[in-house]
């Protein structure tokens, strides 16, 4: 018998005896949630270990081998569950940001703040040219100050201050014409 049978036939019979125990320890090292719950990470590892069983050398220790791939995709939903999270908080962090910088474009404007203005603040943002762009997205989104992006790039800090204002200058006509269109 070859050793890819043998190891497809050692996870059979191991699936087939342990399969509501499998379950149980996922189920206990997991919350449920309703994206995943112990029995689709369990099929989703031995779907992958079957599919793979022709590629491992010979499995002397199948319970540990089936239990490691297991814990791996555990953790592995962990981090990637962590990610998304981070990213949504970044997500969340910079809309708030764009919600703030509307505010302080419109705060002496008779036009007033909206869902369409934020639409146009930032098409018009896009319209700058990149130098434009990059002072007002490193003062007022990132948050560095005119002394720390004078030492990155040796630009006088009045430099940068007048091209910050120049900057918001073109933007705020620029989202004057967007709106009136």
């Amino acid at each position: 018998m070859s050793p890819e049978t043998e190891n497809k036939q050692k996870l059979e019979s191991f699936f087939k005896d342990e399969y509501s125990t499998l379950k149980n320890y996922v189920g206990s090292r997991i919350k449920a949630s309703a994206q995943k719950d112990p029995e689709d990470i369990l099929q989703d590892v031995a779907y992958n270990l079957f599919a793979g069983a022709d590629g491992y050398g010979p499995i002397s220790n199948v319970a540990g081998f089936v239990y490691r791939s297991i814990k791996n995709k555990l953790i592995d939903g962990m981090r990637k569950k962590k990610t998304e999270s981070e990213e949504e908080i970044e997500s969340d962090k910079m809309e708030a940001k764009w919600i703030e910088f509307a505010e302080l474009m419109y705060e002496h404007s008779e036009q007033l703040y909206s869902d369409k203005t934020l639409v146009s603040l930032k098409e018009a943002m896009s319209l700058l040219n990149p130098m434009d762009r990059e002072i007002i997205l490193a003062v007022d989104f990132e948050e560095y100050t005119f002394r720390e992006i004078s030492e990155e790039t040796r630009t006088p800090e009045g430099t940068l201050m007048s091209r910050r204002h120049r900057a918001l200058s073109k933007l705020s006509k620029a989202i004057k014409r967007e709106l009136n269109n």
